[in-house]
């Protein structure tokens, strides 16, 4: 059940970082963000109320909190207009917790390693742009590389993985992994070129978080 969930945070990272991006307009995403923040809890909850104290089931589930509060959060901030230095906070927590989880599969599943590692790296940009007011990296807008970031590893991420996991057909070979790990890289280097381009979005860079500019 678990996997459920991971199906539609493909579709919400790639929703807000159209937003972030500038492609649509940020008030466009209030619904899904409230939608999967809600699943990603409810789901969760469910799991462990039923998982008996079985270690496997408690691990597989918690870490859907960290993502769910995420989605929340941002609707709540496109409702409401609230000032998001905090939630940059609670990023980099996220980030943290992301990086630990990828050193920790390591070994033993590399490919998640890899999934948790993209992970890391978004609710990182998050924290830098929201709670450290980053605007540039040199020539790079961070915004818009967040954007393009989203959009890029939403669906491979998240839905592409949790489709693979229910249909049991999932590899920890370290070949896969290394595959992934230079795909994550080249992407890296695709963001910073698009985030570097200077043309117009459709909707100009409106805040994917209203206080903050993401």
């Amino acid at each position: 059940m678990e996997h459920v969930g991971l199906v539609f945070v493909g579709v919400i990272l790639l929703v807000n970082g159209l937003a972030a991006a500038g492609i649509i307009g940020a008030r466009s995403t209030i619904p899904l963000n409230f939608l999967v923040g809600t699943i990603q809890v409810v789901l969760p909850t469910i799991i462990l109320a039923q998982a008996g104290g079985d270690p496997q089931l408690v691990s597989g589930a918690w870490p859907s909190y960290l993502f769910g509060i995420t989605y929340l959060w941002v609707g709540y901030s496109l409702v409401t207009g609230a000032e998001e230095h905090g939630f940059g906070w609670y990023c980099l927590f996220v980030a943290a917790i992301a990086l630990y989880q990828a050193l920790s599969l390591l070994g033993s599943d590399p490919v998640f390693a890899v999934i948790w590692l993209c992970w890391a790296v978004a609710w990182f940009l998050f924290f830098w742009r929201l709670s450290l007011g980053r605007e540039r990296a040199g020539e790079v807008d961070i915004q818009r590389f967040t954007g393009w970031f989203l959009i890029l590893t939403g669906i491979p991420s998240s839905t592409v993985p949790a489709l693979f996991l229910m249909r049991g057909s999932w590899t920890t070979l370290p070949l896969a992994g290394g595959l992934c790990l230079a795909a994550l890289v080249l992407v890296l280097l695709v963001c910073s070129q698009l985030a570097r381009r200077t043309a117009a979005p459709r909707h100009p860079q409106q805040p994917l978080l209203p206080s903050t500019g993401l």
